[in-house]
């Protein structure tokens, strides 16, 4: 918890806010594909593990479609179907999850 006009310091205690873990809030979105990635799409795909924020991409062939957690507090479904867009994946529409 921060304070504003409240210095710990002063008061002889010692707050160390720098380096708490702040809780993240994952979600999971999932879109359909088009064409079937290359191999330059899924080496780009590996690279947004790189992207703060996003947590996992698993891909299902036969559903053709394409699922991403990520934090919600640092990316919105539209920036991660342009992360997918840029990395070459086909994406349309996310679809609703049950």
């Amino acid at each position: 918890m921060l304070y504003i006009g409240f210095n710990a310091t002063q008061t002889g205690v010692s707050i160390d806010l720098q380096f708490k873990d702040y809780p993240m809030t994952y979600l999971d979105v999932v879109f359909r594909y088009r064409a079937v990635p290359g191999e330059s799409a899924l080496r780009a795909i590996d690279g947004m593990r790189e992207v703060y924020g996003v947590r996992r991409v698993q891909f299902n062939e036969a559903e053709r479609t394409v699922l991403v957690e990520f934090d919600a507090s640092r990316l919105k479904p539209e920036g991660v179907a342009r992360l997918l867009r840029q990395a070459g994946i086909d994406v349309q529409e996310p679809l609703a999850l049950a």
